[in-house]
């Protein structure tokens, strides 16, 4: 295994600890606090740095379905974590204790291309 490859992993499932952490720790309590936020952002950063590692790899963008959920993944990670920050600036207490529906949703979405190119590493 080459050393990009086991970074952008480690990269990667560092995203899936971080992301669950905030999204099922926030479902939990039923509130919206700072250190989800945190959980989110870290999330993001790390499934970003590690799929710009996977795409070196691949040589670029793949335009495959594996491709296009990641891409997805990835924007709506950032919607989520930007959507968090304005409502916890707001202090919208609706929305702080209604916000965990939308995470679990943007997380169960994450985890397709998660699972995606874990069965396309093993298989290749």
């Amino acid at each position: 295994m080459s050393t990009l490859l086991a970074l952008s992993s480690l990269h990667i499932t560092l995203a899936l600890v971080f992301y669950s952490v905030g999204v099922w720790s926030e479902r939990i309590v039923r509130r919206l606090k700072i250190w989800h936020l945190a959980f989110f952002w870290l999330g993001l950063c790390c499934d970003y740095v590690g799929t710009e590692m996977m795409a070196q790899l691949a040589g670029g963008f793949q335009f495959t379905t594996h491709g296009f959920t990641g891409a997805a993944a990835i924007a709506l990670m950032a919607l989520h974590a930007v959507w968090a920050t304005v409502v916890l600036v707001r202090r919208n207490e609706a929305a702080i204790h209604h916000f965990h529906r939308f995470s679990l949703a943007v997380w169960s979405l994450w985890l397709i291309p998660y699972f995606s190119g874990l069965w396309l590493g093993m298989r290749g």
